[in-house]
């Protein structure tokens, strides 16, 4: 089996090393939205929530964020903030703001401590990769270096070398999740995640999306992906379960396949 490596922030292995961790989305397009999401969210026991910024429509005043992020955190207390803006190449929503724009507001979600991950794609210019490296690691904040793939899946040697380049960026965390066409592109997006669990030194996260691939998300974890995500209000990705199935049917694989 290819154990996924535990995702660690401030030194500790999110929920005590458990796997998959479950993170659910908040997509509100305003403040109050994704606040009321927050609260329609906390008592299904999300693991980690990720705040997708591109929803956001004041996602261009910075301050408006940042003190959106403090309201998050001020009712989630401890659980993970996983802060991302979802580039359009990439499925996310169109937003307003040039690229340098959004480096800089990742700059200063880093530096308001109040998120605890980033996730940028690896996609992007690697001068601004650099700098949120940089950024993200001087306040203890995990990035990840991510891919995504909405129209197809590539054969393994592609996902392969999708996984090793967050590593070469030096992200501190992998994902890959690709659009399955139908069931055999669901094995290899599993094949090529169990391979680079084995030859990368850092934790993954992987999937494949639309309804084909909402296998991955619930097996995902036996083949080395750390994190899936389940709808706990509204979805941001074709195939995402919802949260109050996902434990039951993690805890029955879990039971089968590691007898635990």
């Amino acid at each position: 089996m290819g154990e996924p490596k535990p995702i660690q922030l401030h030194g500790r292995p999110v929920g005590g090393g458990a796997f998959p961790l479950i993170c659910t989305p908040l997509v509100g397009r305003t403040r109050d939205a994704v606040l009321a999401e927050v609260d329609a969210v906390l008592p299904k026991n999300p693991d980690v929530l990720e705040w997708r910024g591109d929803f956001f429509e004041a996602l261009g005043d910075t301050a408006h964020v940042i003190d959106t992020a403090r309201a998050i955190r001020g009712r989630v207390g401890p659980i993970p903030i996983m802060f991302t803006r979802r580039s359009s190449k990439e499925g996310g929503e169109k937003i307003a703001l040039a690229e340098s724009q959004v480096v800089q507001l990742y700059v200063e979600a880093c530096a308001s401590r109040l998120v605890d991950l980033i996730d940028y794609e690896t996609a992007n210019a690697a001068d601004d990769f650099r700098r949120l490296r940089a950024a993200s690691r001087e306040h203890g904040i995990a990035l990840i270096g991510s891919y995504h793939n909405f129209q197809a899946t590539p054969d393994a040697a592609a996902l392969l070398a999708r996984f090793a380049l967050a590593h070469q960026l030096e992200a501190d965390i992998a994902k890959v999740a690709v659009m399955p066409k139908g069931p055999p592109d669901v094995l290899t997006l599993l094949g090529a995640t169990y391979d680079a669990s084995q030859s990368l030194p850092i934790p993954l996260i992987s999937m494949s999306m639309g309804p084909y691939g909402s296998l991955s998300r619930m097996a995902g974890f036996v083949y080395g992906s750390a994190l899936t995500w389940a709808v706990g209000k509204s979805s941001s990705a074709p195939g995402q379960v919802p949260i109050e199935d996902l434990p039951g049917v993690l805890a029955t694989i879990r039971k089968t396949v590691l007898g635990a």
